[in-house]
């Protein structure tokens, strides 16, 4: 004689409106504190590839750049690279050490500015932040300031706290470059 076992089987009932509208918050507050998370928070600056001699200067410029710049706090970068750097919250102050030549050298209307001995050659970005390029260096220092730290003006003071790094690990190929026009 066989034996045939009756299962139960709980009845499915809709979510009721109330109960879908929670999980539907749940779902967007959990979406948003993992995309708020440290993981996604870290700067994510381009890794430049310097040849050996740049690298060489690069890797000097790493070890000497300060922890402050512009009074924000420097961060770990995501790829970590001694060719990169970044201070600041989001939006990131940000270096890239090793660039290639930038295009804007070859117009020769190209100006650029001393700051504390540190030539700099400025280009307005078109989210409003600048970017700025040292000229004259065998390893060009690439620092990009957002719009929230240059303002509309274009204020590129936090660039002061950079020139003893780059004049002490990336030495002008031209004495006196500061002097130029």
């Amino acid at each position: 004689m066989s034996t045939v076992f009756a299962r139960t089987v709980p009845s499915v009932r809709p979510l009721r409106p109330r109960r879908r509208a929670a999980l539907s918050v749940m779902a967007v507050l959990l979406g948003a504190a993992v995309g708020c998370s440290a993981e996604g928070d870290a700067p994510h600056p381009a890794v430049p590839t310097p040849t050996a001699r740049q690298a060489t200067l690069c890797r000097a410029l790493h070890g000497e750049l300060p922890d402050e710049v512009g009074g924000l706090k420097r961060h770990a970068t995501k790829p970590a690279s001694d060719f990169t750097a970044a201070w600041g919250d989001g939006p990131w102050i940000e270096l890239r050490c090793g660039v290639p030549r930038p295009k804007i050298f070859d117009d020769v209307r190209t100006k650029a500015v001393d700051i504390d001995g540190v030539r700099w050659a400025p280009e307005r970005l078109s989210d409003g932040s600048i970017r700025v390029t040292t000229p004259l260096r065998p390893a060009y220092i690439e620092v990009t300031l957002p719009k929230e730290v240059a303002g509309d003006g274009g204020d590129m003071s936090a660039l002061v706290d950079l020139t003893a790094a780059v004049q002490k690990a990336v030495p002008s190929d031209v004495p006196g470059d500061a002097d130029l026009p």
